[in-house]
């Protein structure tokens, strides 16, 4: 079964992208989003709160813990 959607174009994730690949791009973007989490809960603003911790959590998940693993040395 073909993952695409309808019109036949595909539409890349972010862990197909090459753009996120880099893993200091990851890390910077995660610790952007951690920034603004904190700013929000020092702002004490529900609704943006809830919002960021989303998208940490979101981050987290895609970037770090179901990122695909690459072996160190790969066969050639």
């Amino acid at each position: 079964m073909d993952n695409k959607p309808p019109g036949g174009e595909h539409r890349p994730n972010e862990q197909t992208s090459l753009f996120f690949q880099p893993l200091g791009r990851r890390i910077a973007i995660t610790l952007g989003v951690a920034v603004w989490l904190g700013f929000e809960i020092y702002g004490g603003s529900g609704l943006w709160i809830a919002i960021a911790a989303g998208m940490l959590c979101y981050a987290v998940w895609t970037f770090f813990l179901s990122w695909p693993k690459t072996p160190d040395n790969p066969p050639q």
